[in-house]
């Protein structure tokens, strides 16, 4: 949520496949020290980096906003957090060989409770800003620019930012999203946006399916599930196949836990030479999404 503001780029937006493809897991190459347990794959070396405090507790608690589908979204029991996300915390759980959970939190405010230790780091669609870093270190695992969200049909029509002058627009609130239609108001001369910002992504989403908006702002992955999967196409497009400001999310670390952050990247970085990060990827259809390598703050 979800994407930095100092770049002016678009993409033109790939379609996004909702095939569900099973998952494996993971494993270590030959030279790495590895405990395997079950299905779960331990690097003793990538354990080690872990704090003390954590492997002595042994989980990690990153926060999330759990109506981001396909990111992180409650299952149909309405408790247990699914999506990519999800998949990419158990995967990390299975390298470092600690239960890696989310806990569903508040998006605006996950990054000031991980800061006062409330929890270990979000996981969450967040996009890495130079803004952000001042408070935490970015793990950066993904690649996404926004898209338009409008009602099935496109009543409005639609089509570009310049197209929501004058018109309400729905968005989640401490958002990079709302950043960018804060910063789009001078194109509107004096036919400004009528911004809503909502506390949840699910909230504002809820405005524009009933027509109290014309359009929300989403990530491009989110929001092209919306206009696809069969619970929601009914309701939502995509205004266009523009993406604006394609950058990295990342998993959000406090700044002085180093040791968890260089921890995490390292079996971030296992996940990707193995091939299960690919595999997540797939079994969730963001593969458009994908990135070569990890980086830490590469968002600035």
């Amino acid at each position: 949520m979800r994407h930095p503001t100092h770049r002016r780029a678009r993409l033109a937006a790939a379609g996004i496949a909702l095939a569900l493809a099973a998952g494996g897991c993971g494993t270590a190459s030959a030279d790495t020290d590895t405990t395997a347990t079950g299905d779960v794959v331990v690097d003793q070396e990538i354990r080690a980096l872990l704090p003390e405090n954590v492997r002595q507790r042994g989980s990690i608690q990153l926060a999330t906003d759990p109506s981001y589908a396909p990111m992180e979204s409650y299952a149909a029991d309405g408790r247990t957090i699914i999506g990519f996300d999800a998949d990419l915390a158990a995967a990390l759980g299975s390298v470092t060989g600690i239960r890696v959970e989310l806990v569903a939190a508040d998006f605006g405010s996950a990054l000031d409770e991980t800061v006062a230790g409330t929890y270990d780091g979000v996981l969450s669609s967040m996009t890495d800003t130079a803004e952000r870093e001042k408070k935490a270190d970015f793990i950066d695992y993904f690649s996404a620019g926004t898209a338009v969200v409008v009602q099935r049909g496109n009543p409005h029509g639609i089509s570009d930012l310049k197209d929501l002058c004058g018109k309400v627009v729905a968005v989640e609130r401490s958002t990079v999203q709302a950043d960018l239609l804060r910063r789009s108001q001078p194109g509107c001369g004096a036919d400004k946006m009528i911004v809503k910002t909502f506390r949840t992504n699910a909230d504002a989403l809820l405005q524009v399916r009933t027509g109290r908006a014309v359009a929300i702002l989403n990530d491009f992955p989110p929001a092209a599930y919306l206009a696809a999967d069969v619970k929601t196409r009914s309701y939502y497009q995509l205004a266009s196949t523009v993406q604006y400001e394609p950058g990295l999310l990342g998993l959000a670390v406090a700044k002085d836990n180093t040791a968890l952050r260089d921890a995490l990247r390292a079996a971030l970085d296992s996940l990707i030479r193995s091939g299960r990060y690919t595999e997540l990827l797939q079994r969730w259809g963001v593969t458009n999404g994908a990135l070569e390598a990890s980086s830490v703050n590469g968002g600035s």
